[in-house]
């Protein structure tokens, strides 16, 4: 259903475009090519070769004598000159290829033939004799400035190639009333052609294409013996349109029309023709983004699927503009200029879009780059959390607390970028703090139990695990235990590491030592030895207590006692015993 709308209205766009560009053909149409302002003016349009030929069959389609031998470069004058307009004009009605739209808009012409800088070539015609050259030569008019003429070589041949041409061939009954008939400066045929022919050709191949379609699927089903398979597209779109292009390019060759009507129906053909690779250009990148889509599905590449859809879409705005540009040419318009404004346009939107370009551009790098997948845990500056969608412009991630946090990806391009879910093994790292009470041969069944402990585990990374007495703390006796892990993920990894907290903590147990706490100790000094000095190096306990007060008043005792004052602090840090 969207194919046979795209295809009725490409049709129809071929029909206002066409109609509008021949539909008057004696005013040259000054905006297919860019102004010559230097150039004399002149009411008959034969400053350009394409003005004095359209001109010319204008005049002469109208039946102005007078007007149309002002196009012929001859010393004839009154009735034999009108005679000669007039089989000029048969002959080239009849047998003039239709390729006005390539004569030249431009003032000097088109300069078939270096050597001969004032004649230019309007086209070829075929006769008995062999072909004939229909010339224009350029002529000086002194005040009134250089006119194209039909050249005086041209029109010698005339008599004779208007002898060849059997003027009533075609202008009999039914067809001389259809082409002869006007609407808008239109023939009826051309009407008729465009909002019935046309459609109705385009219809047939759409019917064509359902039955094939059926016959070609029943037969690849009974010899698949797959029934549930749908049935192909024999014609797409496009292919029909292509094929039309080619039903009316037969048929307009089969008859002999007008050179007007050539011109229109030729001028058809080719837009249509160009409307259709344009089309099929478009077809033929779905197809391969689908089949790239698919592979890269299954190797969940979803980052790489945003610059698929960007170069998809960008070939296909690639296939219209070239499109435009041929038709452009096909009608004779110079593309030079659109292309010109195209790039100023085109520094214009970068420098508005300059951040939006700068995104885009991050974002293919980091995609080609593979620097992170959909389901990854990013860790971008301050934001962590799980890629769950890669743009162009931006990449989206969601937070532990379940918020959505959308990431640039020139920032992300910039920044120091940690993507956790590519590391390769878990890192168990943890400091075990024992009390300053520990012997050392506690120590040396802690360190030996778990190193055991750790090489003995199937997910260890033998040749990382280390355990090492490292430091005498300030209220602990420090063992440092290092070792690597593969695990699926961080949950696997937590559960792996709650096991050898607990197995550790019983290594101590076992070898009767005790985890230190942060604490301090405070003592009061003691009475001194005699030679001055505090008795064991610590200040001892007085054996006797002394008393304070008479005897008869009931003395009270007094005595010197350590204290331990136990200062609280910060827990440690996390990963410590």
């Amino acid at each position: 259903m969207i194919c046979s709308r795209f295809g009725a209205a490409v049709i129809t766009a071929a029909c206002l475009l066409c109609a509008s560009a021949w539909g008057q053909p004696g005013t040259p149409n000054s905006a297919t090519a860019p102004a010559q302002p230097e150039a004399p003016k002149d009411a008959l349009g034969r400053t350009t070769p394409r003005g004095t030929v359209l001109g010319f069959l204008s005049a002469a389609r109208k039946g102005d004598d007078g007007a149309a031998t002002q196009y012929l470069n001859t010393r004839l004058r009154g009735e034999p000159a009108a005679e000669l307009a007039r089989q000029l004009y048969e002959v080239l009605n009849r047998r003039l290829p239709a390729r006005l739209n390539e004569l030249s808009d431009r003032p000097e012409g088109s300069l078939p033939f270096p050597a001969e800088p004032n004649i230019d070539l309007v086209g070829t015609i075929s006769s008995d004799s062999g072909n004939v050259d229909i010339l224009l030569e350029r002529v000086d008019r002194k005040k009134a400035g250089f006119f194209w003429l039909f050249s005086r070589k041209t029109l010698d041949t005339i008599p004779e190639l208007y002898a060849e041409v059997d003027t009533a061939s075609v202008e009999n009954g039914f067809i001389k009333f259809l082409v002869e008939t006007r609407i808008a400066h239109i023939p009826l045929s051309q009407w008729l052609g465009f909002f019935a022919g046309l459609p109705l050709a385009y219809l047939a191949t759409g019917l064509l294409n359902r039955f094939l379609s059926r016959a070609v699927g029943h037969v690849r089903r009974r010899l698949r013996g797959k029934p549930e398979l749908p049935n192909p597209e024999v014609f797409p779109g496009p292919v029909r349109l292509l094929v039309l292009a080619l039903i009316v390019r037969w048929a307009v060759s089969t008859i002999t029309l007008p050179l007007l009507a050539r011109q229109f129906w030729s001028s058809t053909i080719n837009v249509v023709t160009i409307a259709g690779c344009v089309w099929l250009a478009i077809r033929l990148n779905g197809w391969v983004e689908d089949y790239i889509r698919r592979r890269l599905g299954r190797q969940n590449q979803t980052g790489a699927l945003s610059v698929l859809r960007f170069t998809r879409r960008a070939s296909d705005l690639l296939a219209v503009f070239v499109g435009v540009l041929v038709i452009f040419r096909l009608f004779g318009m110079n593309p030079a200029t659109a292309l010109a404004g195209l790039g100023v346009g085109g520094i214009a939107i970068a420098l508005a879009a300059q951040k939006t370009l700068e995104n885009v551009i991050a974002g293919v790098s980091l995609i080609s780059d593979k620097a992170f997948r959909v389901g990854d845990f990013l860790k971008v500056g301050e934001t962590a959390g799980t890629v769950t969608a890669i743009g162009l412009r931006s990449t989206r991630i969601r937070t532990n607390d379940r918020t959505v946090v959308n990431v640039p990806n020139g920032q992300i391009a910039t920044a120091s970028l940690e993507n956790i879910s590519l590391r390769d093994q878990f890192w168990f790292h943890h400091v075990l703090g024992l009390r300053y009470e520990t012997t050392t041969s506690q120590i040396r069944s802690i360190l030996d139990g778990v190193s055991k402990l750790l090489a003995q585990h199937p997910g260890v990374d033998g040749a990382s695990v280390r355990v090492r007495f490292v430091n005498f703390g300030a209220s602990s006796l420090d063992m440092d235990i290092v070792a690597y892990f593969s695990a699926h993920d961080w949950n696997h990894f937590l559960q792996i590491q709650e096991e050898l907290l607990l197995q550790i903590m019983e290594t101590v147990q076992v070898a009767g030592a005790q985890r230190s706490l942060p604490s301090q100790a405070m003592y009061l000094a003691g009475p001194a030895a005699p030679n001055g000095s505090v008795a064991n190096g610590l200040p001892q306990r007085p054996k006797q207590a002394e008393t304070v007060g008479d005897e008869a008043g009931g003395a009270k005792p007094k005595r010197r006692r350590r204290t331990s004052t136990v200062v609280p602090r910060a827990h440690p840090a996390a990963g410590s015993l």
